[in-house]
């Protein structure tokens, strides 16, 4: 909450002249029953019909006090609105750029549904609150308090009526505030989980379907709406005992009034105008007060968020730049240095993972499903930092290298890469300000230019989200053709070949030889014939380096590898 309250700051002029309109303007509203309680009890009864003046003067007065009240009131309503959407807008663009810079493994921890659900419904719930908070937090205690005032001047007696049911008030409003909070933060936790589960069903759509699994994720589905449901029933029951319980305490109230009045009013102790004006009021403190329990209820709501928003803001940089040193004398290009990692730092995901690698090279990396090669790409595009061993880029540790300097070098094509819904040459440029003929010789090497020049628009062609539009193949040759536009340092292809036949990939690796052959190359591939003509091949399994070195080196010595081939050439790889 003390970060919002910063994110007020610049605006605390704006608000005090905000504050002061809508101060006016509350004053008025309490001035007009204080006027209409004077003419029926001190303007009326001396008026005579040749002499009407006095009422129309008073009257006019309550008018142009209503008149005031409008235009303020909705003045200061519309600035409330104007600082709401800036502070918003604000904190949710620092959010977003926060998010950007957390590592990887902050990603993790948080997931991305989670942070999705801070993003958008958590500030969406900090907005309300600050938008009914400035609307009607001034607004409603000047009522309340300025009413109970003015009943107590106006009538003492009346007033202990009301001031009997306060205690009982402020208990109430008490205990809604201190759970409510809890509970709409264990609410926010399970919508995290609802958006992940939505998430990855529209992500694995026509998985789902093919595998005929409709109506078990309907189910999985209908549990976690159901787990949601229960939470929010919570929540919303324990803010719901406020309303009807402080309007019991305020229509008793309004009961008692009644009955004294009468009584008072019969024994002359008081004046018509004055019970009234004593009603009036009374309605404006109920009023008010309903209005007070609806805020503490947003309020609870708001600040949950807000502190769900305020754990983003709270993570320190995780990757940290350490001192650069001297680089290492006639040190190789890139060098891993018995490397090992964990996510969960229990089970090891790569272990000892040792290998040089000279500029203008080719690294290929193999091995089964989830033995470490990706992982091994994410360490060296520093997502995550080694738990432990040493990764060296020039003879300088990796952790050394600035983000921006460190990313410059890099040309990525990731198993599971993106495509904007937006055309072709964004893709391919993607906010580097790329020259057209930079765009160009990179389609071509990637393959791209052909099927580019069947389209009508060309480089135009709108994409679709993901580019659903495109084929598999044609999506990969648009994400090659953006890795390879930027000439990187270093070119990193995790698997970003699988939907090309073997003539294409095979056309895509002799241009990646021929016109960026001062790129250094790291290949991930299920197929041998992509990376059989790398300068050194690295056999992973479960996490372990069990081969290294050229491709004919490894058909006589590594099983594996051996076995791999013969797979899927029909004979050992020599």
């Amino acid at each position: 909450m003390k970060r919002i309250l910063e994110y007020c700051k610049p605006y605390g002029l704006y608000l005090f002249f905000t504050l002061l309109i809508k101060t006016l303007g509350t004053v008025m509203d309490l001035v007009i029953p204080y006027l209409l309680g004077y003419i029926l009890d001190w303007v009326a009864p001396r008026c005579t019909p040749e002499n009407l003046a006095p009422i129309f003067y008073f009257g006019s007065l309550m008018i142009l006090c209503a008149v005031v009240a409008l235009v303020t009131n909705a003045a200061a309503n519309r600035r409330t609105a104007f600082f709401a959407k800036s502070v918003i807008a604000r904190l949710r663009s620092d959010c977003f750029r926060k998010i950007l810079s957390l590592s990887a493994r902050q990603t993790d921890v948080f997931t991305v549904p989670s942070l999705v659900s801070r993003m958008s419904s958590d500030t969406y719930s900090v907005h309300g609150m600050l938008n009914t908070v400035f609307r009607a937090g001034l607004r409603a205690p000047i009522l309340f308090l300025g009413g109970i005032i003015i009943t107590l001047s106006v009538e003492p007696v009346l007033s202990l009526s009301f001031l009997v049911m306060l205690p009982i008030m402020v208990l109430v409003v008490t205990f809604v505030s201190r759970h409510g909070i809890r509970l709409f933060k264990t609410k926010q936790k399970k919508v995290d989980k609802m958006v992940e589960k939505i998430r990855d069903t529209f992500t694995g759509i026509r998985v789902i379907k093919a595998l005929s699994k409709v109506d078990y994720e309907k189910e999985t589905f209908e549990k976690i709406n159901r787990d949601l449901s229960r939470s929010e029933k919570t929540a919303h029951y324990v803010i719901a005992v406020s309303n009807p319980v402080i309007s019991m305490c305020l229509n008793l109230g309004t009961a008692a009034v009644i009955l004294l009045g009468a009584y008072r009013v019969f024994y002359g102790y008081t004046s018509p105008g004055q019970i009234l004006s004593f009603m009036t009021y009374f309605t404006i403190i109920l009023n008010s007060a309903l209005t007070l329990t609806r805020i503490f209820s947003v309020c609870s709501r708001g600040i949950a968020s807000a502190d769900r928003i305020n754990e983003v803001f709270l993570e320190r940089e995780d990757l940290k730049i350490f001192s650069a040193g001297e680089p290492e004398a006639e040190a190789p290009y890139l060098e891993f240095r018995d490397v090992s990692f964990s996510y969960n730092k229990k089970t090891p995901t790569l272990q000892n993972v040792s290998f040089t690698l000279q500029k203008g090279q080719t690294l290929g990396i193999i091995g089964g499903t989830g033995c470490g090669k990706t992982t091994l790409i994410q360490l060296l595009l520093r997502f995550y930092d080694p738990d432990k061993g040493m990764i060296l880029l020039e003879g300088r540790d990796l952790r050394s290298y600035p983000k921006k300097e460190l990313n410059r070098r890099f040309g990525v094509v990731f198993q599971n890469d993106f495509l904007m819904a937006s055309p072709l040459r964004d893709n391919v440029d993607f906010c580097r300000e790329l020259s057209e003929e930079q765009m160009q010789r990179a389609a071509e090497s990637a393959q791209a230019s052909e099927f580019i020049g069947r389209l009508q628009e060309g480089m135009d062609h709108t994409l679709t989200t993901k580019g659903a539009n495109l084929s598999g193949g044609q999506r990969q040759r648009v994400l090659l053709a953006r890795a390879l536009a930027g000439e990187p340092e270093i070119l990193v292809l995790d698997d970003s070949s699988s939907a090309l036949d073997y003539k294409t990939d095979a056309a895509l690796r002799e241009a990646i030889r021929k016109n960026h052959k001062n790129s250094t190359s790291v290949i991930v591939a299920q197929r041998i014939s992509s990376i059989r003509h790398a300068d050194l091949i690295l056999v992973l399994e479960k996490g372990k380096l069990i081969g290294k070195g050229s491709d004919a080196y490894l058909a006589e010595t590594c099983s594996v590898y051996r076995e791999i081939a013969q797979s899927q050439m029909g004979e050992v790889a020599v």
